[in-house]
Order: structure tokens, then sequence, then C-alpha cells
């Protein structure tokens, strides 16, 4: 297996852009070949969930690599529900790392804002099953709802933990100008004020307003290489070092826990396998927080902490951009924006602008490896990535 590298990056901004998907795909893709310094590309992989029932679009790997100028190279769409862009990313490295390609374009992208709230709700609801769950008007908020419950039954998680990591992404979305949400909050304006509840509803008990992510629109893009590509560009070596991806059942309520992200655990201990390290060795990570509540899960699941007490992390600042692992400086799905099929894309986006030290206002110190969570399903298909600076 050869080793693969990030050459080059692109990403749009994460909001409501009044773009056909494929202008929002090629945007991206062009902005990552420039910073890449290359004209072509062996293949692309398309990571999209929604585009056939959003935006009434099938085949957008075809359209794009025909946008963008690129036939004959292969293109394939890529669809695995929230973590299509880490599994498009896989794909990539595949494809490099056999030595089938020698230069890979991996782009996600989602236009999620063609359709109304409910139904944008209703697209991503067909995940959960279609006959346990979906048949009874579960929806991914729903199921959350029910998580954070038992999180905070069995492990003393209160709703102003949540609200801790609300106001940490949104303050790290603040530094970014791709991120959708450009806007500070306290915990006093969400919680504790005589209007909070009119400023932040119940949505899916006790998850309110501000614990869930945006519905957004958005591209990411990047480029991978081999090694003796990649060492002749003269710029930071940024290596895929590990990729792990792991299943759990369809139906949460069949977990023997269901407060146990067995998924997330084993993707990342996989990733760590692979790439030598241990979960103290990871400078900064992006991890999947579609809802506040699975970014203190996720971050004890990939071993940052010990189960049962992400939220004690959280209190004690250890995730901040100053703190002793940031997590989310990109402001997370939560701030920065979910659409879909270009979220894992744009983890990926962030981890690579750390580690090469661009990533301005919001730069963690000395990050050298940093790691990627993407959560498909409600943690019944993930997909972990570890990136390192090599000097």
């Amino acid at each position: 297996m050869r080793d693969v590298y990030v050459i080059g990056v692109g990403i749009t901004s994460f909001s409501r852009l009044e773009y056909p998907l494929v202008e929002i795909a090629a945007y991206p893709s062009v902005v990552a070949m420039k910073d890449a310094g290359i004209t072509k590309v062996d293949h692309l992989f398309v990571a999209n969930m929604g585009s056939a029932r959003a935006n009434h679009q099938t085949g957008l790997a075809s359209a794009l690599i025909d946008h963008l100028s690129l036939t004959p190279a292969g293109a394939e769409t890529i669809e695995n529900g929230p973590a299509s862009g880490a599994s498009a990313i896989k794909c990539g490295y595949l494809g490099i790392a056999s030595g089938l390609y020698d230069t890979v374009m991996v782009t996600g992208a989602e236009r999620m804002r063609e359709a109304d709230n409910l139904e944008a709700t209703d697209i991503v609801a067909s995940l959960s099953h279609p006959f346990a769950e979906a048949i009874y008007g579960i929806t991914l908020p729903g199921l959350a709802g029910m998580f954070t419950r038992l999180y905070m039954q069995k492990y003393g998680v209160t709703s102003r933990h949540l609200g801790m990591v609300a106001v940490k992404n949104h303050e790290n979305a603040m530094l970014n100008p791709f991120a959708h949400l450009h806007e500070r909050i306290t915990l006093e304006g969400i919680l504790d004020s005589s209007d909070a509840n009119t400023n932040n509803p119940l949505v899916a008990d006790p998850l309110r307003f501000y614990d869930l992510c945006p519905v957004s629109d958005g591209g990411a893009s990047l480029i991978l290489a081999s090694a003796e590509v990649a060492k002749k560009l003269g710029k930071p070596l940024i290596k895929l070092a590990g990729m792990g991806q792991s299943t759990d059942t369809h139906c949460v309520h069949e977990r023997e826990d269901p407060t146990d992200l067995l998924a997330v655990r084993r993707a990342a201990e996989q990733a760590y396998k692979m790439a030598q390290i241990k979960a103290s060795d990871v400078n900064v990570a992006e991890l999947h927080d579609a809802f506040t509540i699975l970014e203190i899960a996720e971050s004890e699941e990939v071993g940052f902490f010990k189960k049962g007490e992400g939220h004690l992390a959280l209190e004690q600042g250890l995730t901040k951009l100053d703190g002793k692992i940031p997590i989310n400086p990109s402001g997370g799905l939560k701030a920065k924006g979910h659409p879909v099929g270009a979220t894992g894309v744009g983890q990926a986006h962030e981890i690579v602008l750390q580690l090469r030290g661009d990533a301005g206002k919001r730069q963690v110190p000395n990050a050298k490896i940093g790691l990627t969570c993407n959560f498909g399903g409600f943690g019944n298909n993930v997909v972990c990535l570890i990136f390192k600076r090599e000097e």
C-alpha cells in the first residue's frame, strides 16, 4: 500500500447558496486544484446524500466531471448518509494506496435549503429504519432527544453542559469566515434569561433550538495524491495516516446499551492502529456534533476522555481552542453548518488547514496530528480519519 497525502483543499461558505448543486460542487473543486497546483486528476469521488430528492438530480459525479472539463477521468458518487464525505475520502485513499490512481479529487456537496426545513428533516429521517422507526414518525432529532435523556440520567449531563458546547462552537465559528452561523450566544441568553424559552424553544426534549445544527448548503474538496506527486510540490506534507469505519445496528433500540456509540469507538480504534498513534497523541479534532450531546459522547468514544466524563472536561475548558484537546475549532456542525454530503470533507478541510498552520485566528498551536469523526445515521455507520503533518 502506498502512502497518501492531501495536496489541495477548497471550500464554499456553509449557508444558504443560490446556485445549482453542480456549481456548489465545482467551486471548491477548482479552489482545491488551484491550491494543489494541478489541472487534472485521475479520478473523482463525489459525496452526496439528498440530491435525487432535494434537487431532482442524480449522477452528480458525472455532471461535475464534465462541468470541470476533467473528462475522461473516472467519476463516482458516494452515499453514506451524513458520513458520505469521509466515506468518499476513504475511497479516494484506497484508489491511490492501491496504485490504481496517482491523483484523486474528493468533493462533497449538498443543497439542502432548496427544500424547506420540514422536508429537509424528512429527507434525513429516511436514514432511520423504514419499518421499525420511520413508520412511527421518528426523526434524527427525535433519536437524539431520547439519546440525550438517557445520557443525562446515566452520567449527570445537564442542559447547561449542552449549552456550553453550543457557546464554544459559536465562538469558534465567529473566527471562521466560511461558517454558517456568525452569531455569538451566551448561556444566560439561551438558558437563564426570562425569555430563554422564547429564544431557545424545545425541539426534541431535552434538546432545544441551539442544541441542533442548522440546515446548510455547501461544498468542500480535497485533492489526494501519492507520495511521489506530493513530494514534488514543495508544500507542507499532510499525510492521511489512518482510517477506520464501523457499523452498528440500524435500529438504536436494538443496541445493548443505546448510550454506547460502539461504531464511533471501533472506527477510532482502527484509525489509531493504522496511524500507529494513541488518542492522547491527537492535537485537534473535528467531531460530528449535529446535536450538542454528540460532541460530548464522541469525545469519550474516540478516547479523549473516560466514558461519562466528557462533560466534566468541557467544564474544565479542555476542549476550547486553548485547551488540551481543541474540538471543533471550525465551529463544528453546530455553527459551521451541516451540508450533509459535504460535512465529512469539510471536517478534513479544517484539519488540513490546522496542520498546515493556515487556520488564522482559530489556529491551534503546534497542531501536528488531527482526527475527524463523521457520524452516519444515528451512529450506525461511522468513519474516522487521522491526518499527520510530516516535517
